[in-house]
């Protein structure tokens, strides 16, 4: 049996994938990001586990459409607006981030006794998070819109450029490098760039909005079309010297300034992860576990740096820039990993000759470890602050950022009846209302742009976040009659951690003896937070529903709902608030 699925490609893959779907659940009822479970597989099937890798010509060739496909969708996020969109601190951060990782991890690996080159890439790969897991894991948090979320998004950014113009110094050297290459063959290869670049800017000019209406019609030709580019692209790279990844970088960027880019994203995301996979399987193919043994010391090292000292940078520099140490710290922690590129960048260094498969072992074994401890880490992020806090007073200037108030100081210091946490769609339509009824509103929100538009309205706001305990403990509270919560269950994935609680023990810790309501999705939250000390409950959608049957069974002859000049704003205000 084993001989008749070695013999065929189709047994061997389906076999690969039924292995790849086992270890995938183990890894999601774990709570780890697809990447650890694809780079476990391919370690078991490759020839220091189960050995049942031997279509390698096949699965090298999905591998390396997998990585067109993945540069390809890096690439369609790299519109120029939003390159100009991004704020100083995401410049600052991600720039500086990046240096000095780069820097601090060339001589960590010069001490370790790596040759320079090889530490070059060692230090460059360290520099590199993973956007995909970055946003999935704040997306179910839902902090993508924090301010730390914001920023956090925004240096990952900058390092995606950053990775961006590795790949394409990385193929320069390639191709300068190259035994049989002349002054001919180089000046071929950069006349051919040219006219690619040249190209991709008249079809961005000319093709790209036109063209991608009319695949609009029907989405699956969209996206049709859409890998038909990236693969197209990436052949002509590859015939024209520039490698197959720049080529796919380029057929994103084409694509980069139509309206159609998040969709095409969107849909081909499930399918770069499937591709990767064969990625994975050809990287484990090429590990020795005899290796990872002897690189454990070495990748502990490294994996420290990343998980300890990354953070660190991040809060050092925005601790220069004025922000609050919890809020260097929460972006901070997203840095604490290495990315699916540092191991693409590594392969390519594998593949030109620079880097032996001892280094790429070394740096598969710092992903596994950085990517799973981090998720965790970013996971139980406010329960970790309290314990790190003290650590971090040094790297906090006493000159806040404005950032980090909305101008929210008088506000703040007024006196108020009712303290209302949430200004989305549901907390603002309460805060309007009471305000209609002559009480005194003071809103607290996490995302900047609510605060803003609040404070466009006239309304009182500030900026702050329900589980920083040290921003509750400041509130204005001696008069305050209510203080409510509009903020949903919050499900980290890995267990039920309601912030409510906490913020409720605070309160009450700290003197607050007026009236608390919180806002609950579900029933089974109701005892755990009137234990904690909640005196209202309030549910949305039951509330909506049991007030709209009253309606309707009872006989009115006037409209019971009132249209109120604030409704005319929700549309505003749920752009406004969007997350990037």
């Amino acid at each position: 049996m084993a001989e008749l699925i070695t013999e065929s490609v189709f047994y061997e893959i389906a076999l690969l994938l039924v292995i790849a779907a086992g270890i995938g659940l183990v890894g999601h009822m774990l709570r780890q990001p697809l990447i650890v479970s694809f780079i476990i597989v391919g370690i078991a099937v490759g020839p220091a586990g189960l050995d049942i890798v031997h279509s390698s010509e096949h699965i090298d060739l999905l591998s390396q459409l997998g990585i067109a496909l993945l540069l390809f969708l890096v690439g369609i996020k790299l519109d120029v607006k939003l390159i100009q969109s991004l704020g100083l601190v995401s410049l600052a951060t991600g720039l500086g981030q990046v240096a000095f990782t780069s820097i601090i991890g060339f001589f960590i690996a010069i001490a370790l006794g790596f040759d320079p080159i090889t530490s070059i890439y060692i230090a460059v790969a360290l520099t590199f998070s993973s956007t995909i897991i970055i946003v999935k894991l704040l997306s179910d948090k839902r902090e993508i819109d924090s301010l730390h979320g914001r920023i956090a998004l925004g240096f990952l950014i900058v390092q995606d450029i950053v990775v961006v113009l590795a790949m394409i110094v990385l193929s320069a050297i390639g191709i300068g490098g190259a035994e049989d290459s002349g002054v001919a063959d180089l000046l071929m290869v950069l006349v051919a760039g040219i006219a690619m670049v040249a190209a991709v800017i008249v079809f961005i000019r000319y093709i790209a909005n036109p063209l991608t209406a009319i695949l609009a019609r029907s989405p699956e030709l969209l996206i049709s079309f859409g890998i038909a580019l990236a693969a197209m692209f990436a052949a002509l790279g590859d015939i024209f010297g520039l490698g197959k990844e720049l080529g796919g970088l380029l057929a994103g960027v084409a694509l980069a300034s139509t309206p159609y880019r998040e969709a095409i994203s969107a849909r081909l995301a499930p399918l770069r992860d499937f591709l990767l996979l064969f990625f994975f399987i050809g990287l484990g193919s090429r590990l020795d576990l005899g290796l990872l043994g002897d690189n454990i010391p070495a990748a502990a090292v490294f994996s420290a740096f990343v998980l300890i000292g990354n953070p660190l940078i991040v809060v050092i520099i925005m601790g220069v820039m004025g922000y609050r140490k919890r809020t260097g710290f929460l972006a901070g922690l997203t840095v604490a990993q290495i990315s699916e590129f540092s191991l693409v960048f590594m392969a390519m260094g594998l593949t030109i000759g620079h880097v032996n498969d001892e280094a790429l072992g070394l740096v598969t074994l710092v992903g596994l470890i950085t990517i799973a401890a981090s998720t965790y880490m970013i996971t139980y992020s406010h329960r970790l602050y309290p314990l790190v806090e003290p650590l971090l007073s040094p790297f906090e200037r006493r000159n806040i950022n404005h950032a980090e108030t909305e101008d929210g100081g008088e506000d703040a210091r007024k006196h108020h009846d009712v303290i209302l946490f949430g200004l989305g769609r549901y907390g603002g339509a309460i805060a309007q209302r009471l305000l209609n009824r002559g009480v005194s509103t003071l809103g607290v929100d996490f995302n900047p742009s609510a605060v803003r538009l609040w404070r466009e309205r006239g309304l009182d706001a500030v900026y702050g976040d329900l589980t920083d305990q040290e921003f509750l403990t400041h509130l204005p509270l001696n008069r305050v009659k209510w203080v409510i919560s509009t903020t949903s269950d919050h499900d980290t994935g890995l267990t039920h951690e309601d912030t409510r609680i906490p913020m409720i023990t605070t309160l009450r810790k700290h003197g607050y003896e007026g009236k608390i309501a919180v806002t609950s999705q579900r029933g089974a939250a109701l005892e755990r937070l009137k234990e904690a000390g909640a005196d209202l409950m309030l549910f949305p959608f039951q509330d909506a529903a049991d007030q709209a049957v009253e309606l309707i069974t009872t006989e009115a002859p006037e409209p019971a709902r009132i249209e109120t000049p604030e409704d005319s704003d929700d549309q505003k205000l749920i752009e406004e608030t969007k997350g990037v």
